[in-house]
């Protein structure tokens, strides 16, 4: 009886598989690919390109929605594996206080722009113009901000010293 209370309070070491270590590389491309997408699709409306416009930002809508699952299957799983859902920085003195600010203003500016950019994409859908206008000239600078950051953040994570 002892042997077997034993074998059940034992764990067994499981080793993270390769591809969960693969992910935050493609979760930086899907941010890189949302950037261009982002930028090209204020070209289009700049140039009066209203159907081009559209398919890029559901595009780039779709991609940020492929970074999410992304995200949030990498960081479920680093928790599963290993019993941390996170990636410390190693950085010291003023590069890790940058990295914090740069992560601490993603975070926050990320979950308004989870909200926002829904917004925005149905007003655009049903030809809300002015209002589609109003909130996007918000929407817009703060979604480029997160992607951006977000790459910055993963080469400052993984990169970086």
């Amino acid at each position: 009886m002892h042997l077997f209370a034993q074998q059940i309070t034992e764990t067994v070491a499981v080793e993270t598989p390769g591809w969960v270590y693969q992910l935050p590389t493609v979760n930086a491309v899907l941010n890189g690919l949302a950037t261009v997408l982002l930028l090209w699709g204020f070209i289009a409306i700049k140039q009066g390109q209203r159907e081009t416009h559209k398919k890029i930002m559901l595009t780039t809508f779709g991609v940020s929605a492929a970074f999410l699952a992304c995200y949030l299957v990498y960081h479920a799983m680093l928790h599963h594996y290993t019993g941390s859902g996170s990636q410390a920085f190693s950085g010291t003195g003023i590069i890790r206080l940058i990295y914090f600010v740069i992560l601490i203003s993603h975070v926050l500016l990320a979950v308004v722009v989870a909200v926002m950019v829904p917004i925005t994409i149905y007003r655009g859908l049903k030809e809300q113009w002015e209002r589609h206008r109003r909130i996007a000239k918000i929407t817009f600078p703060l979604w480029l901000y997160v992607s951006v950051t977000g790459v910055v953040i993963y080469f400052m994570l993984y990169h970086l010293g």
